[in-house]
């Protein structure tokens, strides 16, 4: 699988943003630690989502390119998707819910998309997407459980590793899995003494119980403020990837996210959605035990103003 995640560094190299690794001495001192940030809140769309939607989509044949490219996504996937289509001239179709953040909804449509929103309390978007592909044709690029989605994910992980030798500890935010799965896998081909934990939260802890019971747990609809990881389970190709790469599975409170958010803007200057901000929630809150070098992956910064006008002013 490492050789995949290499091949898509290749593919994405030149359209794919090399997203900067920030330090902070002040973060340092309070977690007794050395502690690196990759921050995929600067990749194109504002999220790590950019880099499997590429290498996925431009791997499509051109028969497979003229039928368009179908999705479903609460926000950064469905971005990402929406622009890889511009830039490879592919109509792309979008099953987003309703409450999906305004600022994702609406650069999705900028880029391009077709929108189909639908209700997440009664309605499931996958099932809503997979009608609309028998129906028209379309290719599933689905948002994490694809392996040219994962492989994408983990040129993250692996540009983070480049960057910074000897990491000990690498904390990823998990949704359906794509991203931690990616990194966890890049992960044994990079830094073979680095331990990948992934976190979740604490009202979204399908794949933290799925991780810990080796059994696929559900959470439908989970009312976390991290509105990325609202996917209710690991996938059939990301489940077992989890459990044969990851190290460890972690939970934070909703308090933990929403301190972390405000630190990342007011001591580092850094705009992260709450999604983004789940490893160093797990760090500050002393769910995690620092040791030597910690790795984090900041996964996005796509946060609408009233989250964060809610967050800053708690």
């Amino acid at each position: 699988m490492f050789e995949h995640i290499l091949a898509a560094k290749e593919r994405i190299g030149n359209h794919a943003n090399k997203t900067p690794v920030m330090t902070s001495r002040t973060l340092n001192k309070i977690v007794g630690a050395d502690v690196f940030l990759k921050c995929e809140n600067f990749q194109r769309i504002g999220a790590f989502k950019f880099r499997g939607a590429f290498n996925s989509i431009s791997k499509l044949t051109k028969k497979e390119k003229a039928r368009g490219v179908i999705t479903y996504s609460s926000g950064n996937h469905a971005q990402a998707v929406a622009l890889v289509g511009r830039l490879l001239n592919i109509q792309t179709t979008v099953v987003m819910p309703n409450n999906a953040p305004s600022t994702k909804l609406a650069a999705t449509r900028d880029y391009g998309a077709t929108v189909i929103g639908y209700d997440p309390t009664t309605g499931n978007r996958d099932e809503i997407a997979m009608e609309l592909e028998r129906e028209h044709g379309y290719v599933m690029i689905p948002p994490y459980d694809h392996p040219d989605v994962v492989a994408g994910q983990g040129t993250a992980a692996l540009e983070l590793f480049e960057a910074v030798e000897h990491i000990d500890t690498l904390l990823v935010p998990c949704g359906g899995g794509g991203l931690l799965s990616g990194c966890a896998i890049a992960a044994t081909g990079a830094a073979k003494n680095c331990k990948t934990i992934g976190i979740e939260p604490e009202l979204a802890d399908d794949a933290t119980r799925s991780f810990h019971t080796k059994k696929l747990h559900r959470v439908h609809n989970p009312p976390t403020i991290a509105d990325g990881t609202r996917t209710p389970s690991l996938g059939e190709i990301t489940f077992p990837l989890v459990l044969e790469y990851v190290d460890d599975m972690k939970t934070v409170a909703e308090q933990a996210i929403i301190d972390a958010v405000k630190f990342l803007f007011y001591r580092m200057k850094l705009v992260v959605e709450p999604s983004g901000a789940l490893g160093l929630a797990a760090l500050l809150s002393g769910t995690i035990k620092p040791k030597g070098k910690i790795g984090i992956i900041l996964s996005g910064g796509n946060i609408d103003s009233d989250t964060m006008e809610m967050i800053l002013s708690s």
